[in-house]
């Protein structure tokens, strides 16, 4: 896996626009993943900001790395006071619906807690590799790690998950 970049932005509305365009700038020439990428990185840091600490004069810290079959978004926040990641299925839920969409267009998902940060990543593939749109069968992650660092919480292939995060540095 080899870093593209990285950039922290203020825990403010108006720096999603800034991480959406810096990788969307990073993946220009990877048609099969770069828009699904600016739109989840979108998502992820639109969460950050409205849902944890970074929202309160904190920052957000989006890292994007080169992978085999596609790319992998991390978004690292100043944490939340105790609550986890959370997928809605509910269509008329007010929040919850930006991790549905994380949910149904990347490979895999997935968060760690680690002291007072929380790390939410994301796996895009570019149509050339192994990995495959998220299915309806797979399960979101829930809980939280009640303090402690935190075993990485993945959505994906079970099994499959867990060996790539597990053998390829995801986090």
């Amino acid at each position: 896996m080899a870093l593209l970049g990285s950039r922290t932005v203020p825990g403010q509305p108006e720096h999603v626009a800034d991480a959406r365009a810096f990788v969307a700038g990073l993946l220009s020439g990877r048609r099969g993943c770069a828009e699904v990428a600016a739109l989840l990185t979108s998502e992820l840091v639109t969460n950050a900001v409205l849902h944890t600490r970074s929202g309160e004069g904190g920052m957000v810290t989006i890292t994007v790395a080169d992978t085999p079959d596609g790319v992998l978004i991390k978004v690292t926040d100043d944490g939340s006071r105790g609550r986890a990641p959370v997928v809605s299925s509910d269509p008329f839920a007010v929040h919850g619906r930006g991790l549905l969409l994380v949910q149904e267009l990347a490979s895999q998902w997935g968060y760690c807690r680690d002291g007072a940060r929380t790390t939410v990543w994301a796996r895009i593939g570019d149509g050339t590799g192994e990995a495959h749109p998220a299915t309806q069968d797979r399960k979101p992650p829930r809980g939280h790690a009640g303090g402690q660092p935190a075993r990485p919480r993945l959505a994906g292939s079970g099994r499959a998950a867990m060996y790539a995060a597990a053998h390829t540095g995801i986090l």
